[in-house]
């Protein structure tokens, strides 16, 4: 039987609307009108008010739930990483692997399409980030683990076979021929731990380069005589540009520069989330470094970032109290604008007929109610999710 949401505030492309009613029907959604006109013969939810916001989506996902990714790159991982980043409102998100052997990243790309093929709630694809990596802008990446980029990379990196593929790299491991080669075949390519200049990333996005992951992060820098991977990243106005929202990653009084450079709708939130997030230890083992969160943040024994504490709905919350935007702004940037990057923009991020019922209703502090996936709400996956775990 078809649902109805009733009584919430309805975020649609013309901003935040009271008197709209959602239908889904077959994992979809039907109609976006009066409750008058589309509630009949459906089963009626009431939203007591809240705001009815489209799924977010969060395209850096190292773990959650005390799993990390790279630990454990199997369906059964990106499960429980899903379930754990469910209860703070990401309903799509890529599963993302940080520098490893390839042979790590052959069996997280094929994690990646099992969970696909068994309906693993949210899973979009995979993120490998890494390891064709700049060793002098590596952060926590193991340097052992770098390499550049070459015939056995593309073999992998091209082998999921559905859903998507994001790959972040350094261009100046690669050539924009084999930049213009991955986004032929269907990847989503973007710059990231990179110490080019500016002429080697303006050749990528010339090549298929179209994102940067973790704008200012692990990047070279903009400068008065060389404009770096930063520099090209502001310059470039239709290119993707993700932010780690919490305070520390990047002073908000940077990223409010950013944001006055470029077009806000190529601006994406992401996590960049660590196991800590949904897990009761704030403390875990990376690649043989103890992370411990302190202050918010996840870092080694040196003080080094690694990944974050970071949740999709406090980076919505943190981009609305730190960097002035409207939460209808802030919320595009979690899932409308991500799913237009990921290729995925007829299908996600809207609250609009004919997009996937990808939801989650939040109060107005953005405390996460309930979700929505493919029409089906957080109470009747819980149970869906076990089952496929246990087969």
């Amino acid at each position: 039987m078809d649902a109805v949401l009733l009584n919430g505030r309805v975020l649609t492309d013309a901003g935040l609307e009271e008197g709209l009613a959602v239908r889904l029907s077959g994992g979809r959604i039907a109609a976006v009108g009066p409750a008058a006109e589309i509630a009949d013969d459906a089963q009626p939810r009431d939203l007591a008010g809240g705001l009815l916001l489209p799924g977010f989506i969060d395209l850096q996902v190292n773990g959650g739930g005390g799993v990390l990714f790279n630990d454990a790159p199997s369906a059964d991982s990106i499960a429980a990483i899903g379930e754990a980043h469910r209860r703070f409102g990401t309903t799509g998100f890529m599963p993302t692997l940080i520098s490893d052997e390839l042979s790590v990243v052959e069996t997280a790309m094929a994690a990646a399409r099992e969970a696909i093929a068994r309906g693993v709630p949210g899973v979009l694809g995979a993120h490998i980030e890494g390891p064709f990596l700049s060793p002098r802008r590596k952060g926590i990446h193991e340097l052992s683990k770098l390499r550049p980029m070459d015939e056995a990379a593309f073999r992998i990196l091209t082998s999921l076979g559905a859903g998507k593929t994001l790959v972040t790299l350094a261009p100046e491991t690669t050539n924009p021929q084999m930049i213009a080669r991955l986004a032929k075949a269907g990847l989503v390519v973007s710059a990231g731990h990179s110490n080019a200049s500016y002429a080697t990333i303006r050749a990528a996005l010339d090549h298929g380069l179209t994102g940067f992951t973790h704008l200012f992060n692990a990047m070279a820098p903009l400068t008065s005589r060389e404009p770096g991977v930063v520099g090209a990243a502001l310059e470039d106005i239709d290119s993707w540009c993700s932010l780690i929202v919490d305070g520390r990653h990047v002073d908000p009084v940077v990223l409010k520069i950013a944001l006055r450079c470029r077009p806000w709708n190529r601006f994406i939130l992401v996590t960049d989330a660590m196991p800590s997030v949904g897990a009761a230890s704030k403390s875990f083992v990376l690649q043989g470094k103890t992370i411990t969160v302190k202050g918010g943040v996840c870092v080694d024994e040196h003080g080094t970032l690694a990944g974050s504490d970071l949740d999709m709905a406090s980076a919505v919350r943190n981009a609305v109290r730190m960097l002035g935007l409207d939460l209808a702004e802030a919320a595009r940037m979690a899932s409308r604008y991500p799913a237009e990057f990921l290729g995925l923009g007829d299908e996600l991020g809207r609250i609009a007929p004919g997009y996937r019922a990808d939801l989650v209703l939040v109060d107005d502090d953005v405390q996460v109610l309930d979700t929505w996936i493919a029409g089906r709400d957080s109470a009747a996956d819980a149970g869906q999710a076990g089952r496929i775990r246990h087969g």
